[in-house]
């Protein structure tokens, strides 16, 4: 019995069954009327029930969100967590739990105070790393907090657990899973989109996968040289018009093989894949030109200077996308691992984001978008309070932390002008507020009206969620 229900095509499977919606029974509708008309109405159904805007589970202020991330573990002892202790204690020599230490280190250790000095900034009195010389003007809209906790120490994997919440990779990034829930707002443009540097991050695009999500949620990044997405313009020669009968042909063939299969569920979203990119070549040129910013703008965000222009063009890139109805923009900043040297390392670091994100902060402000826009910084994990140079010797430097890292919150519905948890009193562990990332993950969604434990999606036998099994929002940020 099941060989010959196996043969007949007209038994549908389980999968197929379940896949048999609204969207695929309009598919099957549409093989037997044919019709470039009925296909063009088709893309729109499927765009409309998928990608458009959806209510949010709760009411909250953060509409979208800007992640600005720190790829390589910024230390918090040397930019928003102050260790005076360290200063008594340098180059004691220190044993270590070498649980929780990077497997790159060896030698003898030595506590290492930090090399740069602090000040109180603000009306908050917060303590900043005084390199941070344009973001202390922007501390009283700052809630920092100092109880994260991450759970590995080598990079791939600590990304990818700061992403998606899973360590090993194939899951869907935060920015898929606000997609998911919220849709986009501008259907000309990725709701998701990514803005790296040359050099992708460890772990590469897996960082901003859809994962097991439908690939309309992945995200979008962009080039930093050259055109920004490539073919973003038609080859010479070819018209606009010669362009849209080609994606009408294209999609009355695809349609057709759709008919056949509809539980192919790829296939409809490469049909609004391709209709989102006709679409973005009309829209996103203008978008990523920067001719219409004025010239105080530009220097805002720190175009005018050779070491702040590529991050402050991505900033002020995040703004406009945001401006336009994109719900998730994340940066990266790459080069945070400081094993050694840290002090030459980190000031060129901190110089290299701290006008641009000032920028940003003081932009949307002024635009009175921060209230609506959650704005994040942050690292896979923090440093080590000790020396982590290979090799021995004392060259300054820390090592990978899982257990002390410091994040900065800002806009979309988060206390202002606060510090929230602590570390240590040499900045090992966190030791108040402290709360896995998977926590930070539910407070993310949160504050952008989202419920970790209702947006979930079903695969492999179970429904799934950003926080992995369930987690609980960090109240103690929430404004």
């Amino acid at each position: 019995m099941g060989g010959k229900a196996a043969m007949n095509p007209h038994i549908l499977s389980h999968r197929e069954a379940f896949a048999l919606n609204r969207r695929a029974f309009m598919y099957r509708l549409g093989y037997g009327l044919g019709g470039l008309a009925f296909t063009s109405l088709l893309a729109r159904d499927l765009q409309a029930s998928v990608l458009a805007p959806k209510k949010p589970h709760h009411d909250a202020k953060a509409k979208a969100c800007i992640f600005l991330l720190m790829e390589g573990g910024p230390s918090h002892i040397d930019t928003f967590d102050p260790k005076p202790k360290l200063d008594a204690l340098h180059l004691k020599e220190f044993v270590r739990d070498e649980k929780f230490a990077s497997a790159m280190a060896s030698g003898k250790r030595y506590y290492v105070k930090s090399p740069f000095r602090f000040r109180k900034a603000g009306k908050s009195g917060i303590d900043i790393c005084e390199n941070f010389e344009h973001l202390a003007d922007c501390v009283d809209d700052l809630c920092i907090y100092k109880g994260a906790t991450a759970q590995s120490v080598n990079h791939p994997t600590a990304l990818y657990h700061l992403n998606t919440g899973n360590q090993f990779g194939g899951d869907p990034a935060i920015g898929s899973w606000v997609t998911y829930g919220l849709g986009a707002e501008n259907q000309n443009l990725p709701a998701f989109m990514v803005l790296p540097e040359v050099a992708y991050p460890q772990g590469g695009s897996a960082n901003w996968s859809n994962g097991y999500l439908p690939a309309y949620f992945q995200g979008t990044p962009l080039r930093p040289a050259g055109s920004p997405i490539l073919d973003l313009n038609p080859p010479d020669g070819v018209t606009r018009q010669r362009q849209r009968t080609n994606l009408d042909l294209l999609a009355e063939l695809n349609r057709l093989h759709q008919g056949k299969y509809p539980g192919h569920e790829d296939l409809p979203a490469r049909l609004e894949n391709y209709e989102l990119a006709y679409r973005m070549q009309t829209e996103v040129p203008e978008l990523l030109s920067l001719e219409n910013e004025n010239a105080e703008t530009k220097a805002l965000y720190g175009l005018d200077d050779n070491e702040t222009h590529d991050f402050g063009r991505r900033c002020l890139l995040a703004r406009r996308l945001i401006e336009k109805g994109v719900r998730f923009v994340q940066l990266y900043s790459g080069g945070w691992d400081s094993h050694d040297y840290i002090e030459k390392a980190h000031s060129s670091r901190i110089r290299s984001v701290d006008k641009p994100i000032a920028g940003l902060l003081k932009d949307l402000k002024r635009r009175g978008m921060l209230d609506s826009t959650l704005v994040i910084w942050g690292g896979e994990f923090g440093r080590s309070p000790d020396n982590g140079i290979r090799g021995g010797g004392v060259q300054f430097g820390r090592d990978h932390n899982a257990k002390g890292m410091s994040m900065w919150f800002a806009g979309g519905g988060v206390k202002s002008g606060h510090v929230i948890g602590a570390t240590d009193e040499t900045g090992e562990k966190a030791v108040e507020v402290v709360r896995p990332l998977k926590d930070v993950h539910c407070t993310i969604l949160h504050l952008l009206g989202l419920d970790d434990n209702k947006l979930t999606h079903f695969h492999g036998g179970r429904f799934k969620q950003l926080s992995q099994v369930g987690g609980a929002v960090i109240k103690e940020l929430l404004g």
